[in-house]
């Protein structure tokens, strides 16, 4: 009789509770309101810095935010010179949170399904937790508020429009 493999994460581990990719920028600008008959669109926009999407699946929790955060944010990623990187913080750098639940997303045949996402509702109060969180952290770093970075995101459950500059596809993926 054949072993059915398990992963690790389903066997006997935590499993993931949230997916971030991380993507080093020159520069990047988000849509956060499509143009209608009675306004322009609305975008935020960051310098050099990087983008944070990131998605929350079934069973994140707020106690989860702030190391995440501590992670992203220390993570060395930005390139200074060829071959040395350093984090956002110590750049310092602007910080762009684009909301992406299709980050959840597993193939089922010739269709994408997404049964692992986190509700809406619960959702929205985590990625506004992050945000926050996220602010704090880089207004407490000396350098950043000498800087005078930024911290600016997406609006949660909706399509939004990006674009992106970078200095190479330096994208990493992280799970918590």
């Amino acid at each position: 009789m054949r072993k059915r493999f398990i992963p690790w994460t389903m066997a006997n581990g935590p499993s993931v509770k949230a997916r971030v990719l991380l993507q080093q920028c020159l520069h990047a600008k988000l849509q956060v309101k499509p143009a209608d008959a009675d306004s322009e669109a609305e975008w935020v926009e960051i310098n050099r810095g990087m983008v944070i999407y990131i998605c929350f699946f079934k069973g994140a929790t707020e106690d989860m935010i702030p190391k995440m955060v501590n992670t992203l944010l220390n993570v060395k990623l930005s390139e200074t010179e060829p071959g040395k990187y350093t984090s956002v913080v110590d750049l310092p750098g602007n910080v762009l949170i684009v909301p992406q639940a299709t980050l959840g997303g597993k193939a089922k045949g010739k269709c994408m399904q997404y049964h692992n996402n986190i509700g809406k509702e619960d959702g929205q109060k985590l990625y506004a937790s992050f945000v926050s969180h996220c602010e704090k952290e880089l207004s407490s770093a000396p350098k950043c508020t000498e800087a005078g970075t930024e911290v600016k995101h997406g609006t949660y459950g909706n399509r939004q429009v990006l674009k992106l500059d970078t200095n190479g596809p330096y994208t990493h993926l992280m799970e918590f």
